[in-house]
């Protein structure tokens, strides 16, 4: 069975919530690309890493933020084709679709650079 612990997921959620009102704040004060730019911050990434330390210690902790960061890479690597394509799709076929083919489009480059990268 699988244990969770309220103190990290509540730490996850705080990390990841404040990062979207960062983002929101900054685009209505500043502007989108301004808020795009806080859009980008690795948030879950962060708080996956902290999150870590919280659970795991020694070569076990080591090991694990490896992996953690290995497979943000591929993330990361698929959010930008993600918002290549979402710049142009949405232009072309109004918010709703074209963010739905973007982030199909994400769905189909991340497993697709992962086994490329690591393998089956």
């Amino acid at each position: 069975m699988i244990q969770i612990e309220l103190f990290p997921l509540l730490f996850r959620f705080l990390l990841g919530g404040s990062a979207v009102a960062a983002s929101t704040l900054a685009a209505k004060a500043f502007g989108g690309r301004i808020g795009g730019v806080f859009a980008a911050f690795p948030a879950v990434y962060l708080a996956a890493i902290l999150s870590l330390g919280l659970d795991s210690s020694g070569q076990e902790l080591l090991l694990l933020s490896e992996q953690v960061s290995k497979g943000a890479l591929v993330g990361m690597l698929a959010d930008i084709a993600c918002a290549l394509a979402a710049s142009s799709l949405i232009l072309k076929y109004g918010w709703k679709s074209g963010l739905a083919r973007a982030l199909l489009i994400w769905a189909v480059l991340a497993p697709a650079i992962y086994f490329t990268w690591f393998g089956f």
